[in-house]
């Protein structure tokens, strides 16, 4: 990953700017909150911009590469809205070899709280391509999906009932670890809400999901630590201090259980810090480390 780091926006705004991305201040406090930031030499406008998402810069994998095999596929969800459609990546390597297309283990990847965009589907290409065919999910389905923009996809997910978005999302973890072109070994990882739902995929699935790696996102009940069979590592950025200060207790937990895990806290690292389309919250130096450990955690778990 090639650094994109540009400290030149207090951090306080970034904070502000995860407090409306997560809908806990609308978009004129937003607005109004920035100004109190606005410095010689950096407007408000400024900053606005530096915060917004530039997934184009933060595309590392081509939607056209070569290698990989890339579609997007609508899968039932009876216990949720019906159905879910998401984005199926594969290395191109796994089925050009052969008439049958080689199995591979699986891994969910969760998005944040507005939905498909497109650095979580980049994300999905940079597992394909590190061997493993990768599944993620869009639950703003019901709602007509990801609409293109951050902002209004938050609006739209704080429409749908929560219980029957995480139905969906169980339904298409389900659906990957069952497809005959997968090992029948699966692992979830996501991001704030992708991270908390990889947290309560352990706990709902049992034995069938193999290992979790939940990126800034909250633990899963801690009197229900112990339906966990998958091998759980966390990511935090020592910034994010509620989630930080949260850690111990779930850390305790899984030790009680017997939970195969580890936890691993960046300092200097905020809320988002491996997502490299929003450069002031993005951190190199984490997110390579965070990306390495996560692809090996899933070789040995998931694979093995």
């Amino acid at each position: 990953m090639t650094s994109k780091e540009r400290r030149t926006v207090p951090r306080e705004a970034v904070e502000l700017y995860d407090q409306f991305i997560h809908g806990e201040i609308d978009r004129r406090s937003f607005l109004n909150g920035v100004k109190k930031f606005a410095v010689a030499g950096l407007t408000a406008g400024a900053i606005v911009d530096a915060l917004m998402p530039d997934y184009a810069m933060g595309q590392q994998i081509a939607r056209d590469d070569e290698r990989i095999r890339a579609e997007y596929v609508t899968v039932p969800s009876p216990n949720g809205h019906g159905f879910i459609r998401g984005y199926l990546v594969r290395p191109f390597s796994a089925d050009s070899r052969s008439a049958e297309p080689a199995q591979l283990p699986g891994i969910v990847v969760v998005h944040e709280n507005r939905g498909l965009n497109p650095h979580t589907e980049d994300v999905a290409r940079r597992l394909a391509l590190a061997n493993f065919m990768a599944f993620a999910p869009d639950v703003l389905t019901p709602v007509g999906g990801y609409p293109g923009d951050d902002y209004q996809g938050g609006q739209l997910f704080s429409q749908l009932d929560g219980d029957k978005r995480f139905e969906d999302i169980v339904a298409a973890a389900l659906w990957l670890k069952n497809r005959d072109d997968c090992t029948g070994r699966i692992g979830a990882t996501g991001f704030c809400y992708g991270g908390s739902v990889s947290n309560q995929l352990a706990v709902r699935l049992g034995d069938d999901l193999a290992a979790a790696v939940p990126f800034y996102g909250g633990a899963a009940p801690l009197d229900q630590v112990g339906n966990i069979s998958a091998a759980i590592m966390v990511m935090h950025g020592a910034l994010d201090t509620r989630l930080v200060e949260a850690w111990p207790a779930y850390d305790q937990a899984l030790t009680a259980a017997g939970v195969t895990h580890e936890g691993h806290i960046y300092p200097g690292a905020v809320h988002g810090f491996f997502n490299d389309a929003t450069p002031e919250r993005y951190n190199d130096a984490a997110a390579t480390d965070a990306w390495n450990r996560m692809v090996g955690w899933f070789n040995t778990h998931v694979r093995g």
